[in-house]
């Protein structure tokens, strides 16, 4: 039986060549720019797939991914490609100041939160613990979104491996979260109440956002590192569109808007507010 290392050794390396094809390809479809560095992580993700379709070279894949007989191959692109780390309550500074800062001043309001890149969830969970706990008898809609359709399915079901719980506040964990026992033992669930407050949807940042509608606070963070400076600009001028007079954007604090003009003002790193 021929093992999957040897069917990989059957891959011709990636040529420079096929590289810009797929880099012109998803800057195109989502915006996001791929450095000569992202050369062999492309090469990476792709090399399974590659062997799965039982194709040797990354041009016979390209081709397939615009055929008619890949319709669904982009998407499955899409997924191998922008699938980013993330953890719950990342970056908690930002999660004290929506506490202290924000929240108070919604309490008699009607609030809407959007997690933008949610990835497999953690965010709007975190965000979701928070708004239930300090929020509670308030109204508020938290809306989580990203490209990869992969990602919104395992966000969906807010099941996670024990080890992923790092960051949660201990009366969080308590009040939110269900430890796996039998055969999920080394795993939590998010209760059922808390993931029926969320919806999620598949959203390119690339494409038209008016459909999302308006919202109190956006989170768009550890995203913007992936565009270069015009789509960066333009994503965050778009995604302003969404945010209401008043309303707050957070960003990563690896990440600037220095450049962007986009009607926010920043009332501190990586925390902005929408003029009006």
């Amino acid at each position: 039986m021929e093992s999957a290392g040897g069917r990989l050794a059957e891959i011709n390396p990636i040529t420079q060549y096929e590289f810009l094809l797929f880099r012109d390809l998803l800057y195109n479809q989502v915006g996001i720019n791929l450095t000569p560095a992202k050369k062999s992580l492309l090469e990476t993700r792709l090399s399974s797939r590659l062997v799965r379709l039982g194709l040797s070279t990354f041009f016979d894949y390209y081709q397939l991914v615009l055929s008619g007989q890949g319709e669904n191959e982009l998407q499955t692109l899409i997924d191998l490609l922008t699938t980013n780390e993330t953890f719950f309550f990342r970056e908690p500074a930002h999660f004290d100041y929506l506490r202290e800062k924000i929240l108070p001043q919604y309490r008699y309001i009607p609030l809407r939160v959007w997690s933008a890149a949610c990835s497999s969830g953690e965010e709007p969970y975190s965000l979701a613990m928070l708004l239930h706990d300090q929020h509670e008898g308030a109204s508020w809609e938290l809306t989580g979104s990203d490209i990869s359709q992969r990602v919104l399915e395992k966000a969906k079901t807010g099941h996670y491996q024990m080890i992923r719980h790092e960051g949660i506040p201990q009366p969080y964990l308590k009040k939110y979260c269900l430890r796996g026992t039998g055969s999920q033992d080394g795993t939590l669930l998010i209760n059922k109440a808390l993931r029926e407050r969320i919806q999620f949807r598949q959203v390119n940042l690339n494409a038209q956002l008016t459909t999302m509608g308006q919202f109190d606070i956006i989170f768009l963070r550890n995203v913007l590192i992936y565009f270069n400076q015009e789509k960066k600009a333009d994503i965050v001028k778009r995604i302003a569109n969404q945010l209401k007079a008043g309303g707050y954007l957070f960003i990563s604090h690896t990440e600037n808007l220095q450049g962007i003009d986009a009607g926010l003002r920043i009332i501190r790193p990586s925390i902005f507010r929408k003029l009006g």
